[in-house]
């Protein structure tokens, strides 16, 4: 026996209608009278509003946090490729800077102490000589003190012909010790001394270490102006 298949007739416009009827009359003043279906679209709405505010409210500030972890985040990569690329070329800085100390061992080794100044002084006033020049001035400044060494501008003033002159700041350039010459010029001589006599005044400077002691009391007195 064959079964007869119900038909669902569904009557549109009574369902339109219905829905119509409970949106008619509503009162502002007291939603909780509503029918369902207002109450319910009123109920989402005020839940979409709620959800709004705590985003644009609260989530904003969490927003505005990522953002700058993000940007922390980008900073900590860099230095970390930066710290990478040290790690990796380690060794050869190392070696550089046995180099380096090597370099400023022996730049140290070309400062005079204080008790070879008296020296240094001689071997500046012999190679001028030994150059067949006239001193008009050999006079030693005040020492001016640094941190870690002392300076001691010594004003020169030479006569001689121009050859000599020349080979005499050669001499002074290959010193055991460190002088340079700094504020050089060169004028012809009075016409008495000759045509072919030149003049020339500079300012030789030399340096010397300073001991434990001195750099000691450097320091104290640093700290102290501080």
């Amino acid at each position: 026996m064959a079964k007869k298949k119900k038909s669902l007739d569904i009557d549109f416009a009574a369902l339109q209608d219905r829905v119509q009827r409970q949106f008619r009359n509503l009162d502002p003043n007291d939603p909780s009278v509503w029918p369902v279906l207002p109450k319910a679209l009123l109920y989402a709405a005020v839940a979409v509003a709620v959800t709004a505010l705590l985003w644009f409210v609260l989530l904003k500030d969490y927003e505005a946090e990522l953002e700058q972890e993000r940007t922390t985040e980008q900073t900590l990569r860099q230095d970390y490729q930066s710290k990478l690329s040290k790690a990796v070329s380690l060794d050869a800085l190392k070696k550089q800077r046995e180099q380096v100390e090597q370099y400023v061992t022996q730049l140290e080794k070309q400062l005079p102490s204080k008790a070879e100044m008296a020296a240094l002084l001689s071997d500046i006033n012999q190679a001028g000589l030994g150059r067949s020049l006239e001193f008009e001035m050999f006079r030693p400044g005040a020492m001016v003190t640094k941190e870690y060494y002392a300076e001691l501008p010594i004003s020169l003033k030479v006569a001689g012909r121009y050859h000599d002159i020349g080979s005499f700041a050669s001499d002074i350039a290959f010193l055991s010790r460190i002088v340079t010459l700094n504020n050089l010029s060169i004028a012809p001589a009075s016409p008495d001394k000759g045509s072919d006599i030149l003049i020339m005044d500079a300012t030789a400077r030399t340096f010397r270490y300073l001991d434990s002691e001195e750099v000691k009391a450097q320091r104290d007195a640093s700290k102290g102006k501080k």
